[in-house]
């Protein structure tokens, strides 16, 4: 099961730019996990939501490829979906490309686990979460 693409646009901010002169990679990661709670948010089931029927999410793996740098003012779309949904555990993929060109600046992806919000133990993905993503529209904020 592959959910729709939540897409959303933003321009990079000077304090996310390292020694280098580019992007730190640090950045990235928190782009795929602010691309992931908007996404949930979208779908009607962010932190609030889960939490009130006992559940959350937590990652237990993460993995970027850099492509490309971002620089300063670049304005970049991010693309992020739910590639799988299983009993416990979500594989959500990321793209970000730089909109001025369309050159993909890195790929990712996050295995979410879906937890007891108290005991942080896997339980199963509720029904109603798997078919908000099945169902969801492409998205667009911000």
């Amino acid at each position: 099961m592959k959910s729709s693409i939540y897409t959303y646009d933003f321009i990079v901010k000077k304090d996310v730019i390292d020694l280098n002169g580019h992007v730190g990679n640090v950045t990235y990661l928190q782009w795929m996990i602010e691309a992931a709670t908007s996404h949930s948010n979208a779908a009607g089931w962010g932190f609030e939501a889960c939490k009130d029927i006992g559940g959350a999410w937590v990652a237990k793996s993460h993995h970027i490829e850099y492509l490309h740098p971002a620089f300063e003012n670049d304005t970049l779309q991010m693309e992020t979906w739910l590639e799988e949904i299983g009993k416990i555990k979500a594989l959500r993929r990321y793209r970000l490309r730089r909109k001025g060109d369309g050159l993909i600046l890195c790929k990712g992806e996050t295995e979410w686990v879906f937890v007891n919000a108290e005991s942080m133990r896997p339980m199963r993905i509720p029904a109603s979460i798997a078919e908000a993503f099945r169902k969801a529209e492409e998205v667009r904020s911000r």
